[in-house]
């Protein structure tokens, strides 16, 4: 892969994290989808991964940091789903 394909990827990982995260929130916003829902966990979790990539990449230390925390945040209620789902 050259260096030019590596960089447009890595720039539209970041940008599909961004709108991953975007489209989460509005349909939590607008009552379209629950917050406590495996898909919006889902879709925020593949948001900050794909926005902690390329923050990394760019060196933008903050923001892959809260990235990862929200990743680890979202591995953590997918966990808690999945206990909550074999419990029943």
């Amino acid at each position: 892969m050259t260096m030019a394909a590596m960089e447009f990827l890595l720039v539209a990982v970041g940008w599909l994290g961004a709108g991953l995260l975007l489209f989460g929130y509005a349909m939590v916003s607008s009552s379209r989808l629950s917050g406590e829902s495996v898909a919006y966990q889902l879709i925020n979790l593949g948001g900050s991964l794909g926005l902690m990539i390329n923050s990394a990449v760019q060196a933008a230390w903050p923001s892959a940091v809260l990235n990862l925390i929200w990743a680890a945040i979202g591995v953590t209620a997918l966990f808690k789903l999945y206990r909550i789902g074999l419990a029943r």
